[in-house]
């Protein structure tokens, strides 16, 4: 029986995702990408997920497009009319499933290698927890390529400028003490304590009210581009939107009153 190239777990509100193609280093191929991208979608609908952490099986995150049988377009007389006119590819597709598609939190466990197009996975992510076994590279200059899937985005807002374009520019490898040091790495924790540091997280994130942290998403994600007035009125609608869980909003007042654990349902 084939395996399934992405693993799906549900642990109570929060999805551990997998990508499972360890002998490529978990390359991007056809089938991984058009999986990946419908449970984005299937997640964004399912309000069951609160959170959601991302990793992969064996030694590598994602190694980037599987070059040996990675997404190709295909333009021919069969071809239909959306894809003549589609601009973004499927690596702004797989960007686009990420940050905007999904609409919750999602935390990148890097496990190993992350290059190419599985760095720009990891950092369309809203946070990265790594290990010893950590190792970033940006690979596209050295492939002919300049970046795809918006590393030329996230890169330079998670690090800043010129180291975004040290990283590019030399596609050099990035262990994980210096990923942690430039801000790639948001925790570093031993190799084995990985999968539960992420899922903590993940559980903390999924224990507080869901539609006030999905429209807290909203409004980071916004300030990206944002000027200070127009952020304060992104502030101020993320308010409003936070308010339409009334029973929540009641309820983290009154279990601070009552002085215990709050049970939040999103309602």
């Amino acid at each position: 029986m084939e395996e399934k190239v992405l693993l799906i777990e549900k642990r109570d509100k929060v999805a551990l995702l997998t990508f499972n193609r360890p002998q490529n280093l978990n390359a991007l191929n056809t089938e991984l990408l058009n999986v990946f991208m419908q449970t984005m979608e299937n997640i964004r609908k399912d309000d069951s997920v609160w959170a959601v952490v991302l990793t992969g099986n064996g030694r590598g995150f994602c190694s980037g497009a599987d070059l040996r049988g990675g997404p190709r377009p295909v333009i021919d007389e069969t071809t239909p009319r959306e894809t003549r006119l589609d601009t973004l590819g499927w690596v702004g597709k797989l960007a686009i499933s990420i940050y905007r598609t999904l609409d919750k939190p999602i935390i990148a466990a890097v496990n190993g290698v992350a290059a190419g197009a599985g760095m720009s996975v990891a950092l369309a992510c809203d946070m990265r927890i790594g290990c010893e076994n950590s190792r970033f590279r940006a690979v596209f200059t050295e492939r002919s390529l300049s970046t795809d899937t918006n590393m030329s985005y996230f890169l330079p807002r998670i690090i800043g400028y010129s180291r975004a374009c040290d990283l590019i520019y030399t596609s050099r490898d990035v262990n994980a003490e210096e990923a942690y040091r430039i801000g790639l790495l948001d925790r570093l924790v031993p190799a084995g304590k990985l999968i539960d540091e992420a899922l903590t997280i993940a559980n903390r994130i999924a224990s507080l009210p869901p539609v006030a942290m999905q429209s807290s998403r909203r409004v980071m994600q916004q300030s990206m581009d944002a000027t200070f007035e127009d952020q304060l009125r992104n502030e101020a609608l993320g308010l409003i939107v936070s308010g339409r869980a009334p029973q929540d909003f009641k309820e983290s007042r009154d279990s601070f009153l009552e002085k215990r654990p709050p049970k939040f349902t999103g309602k």
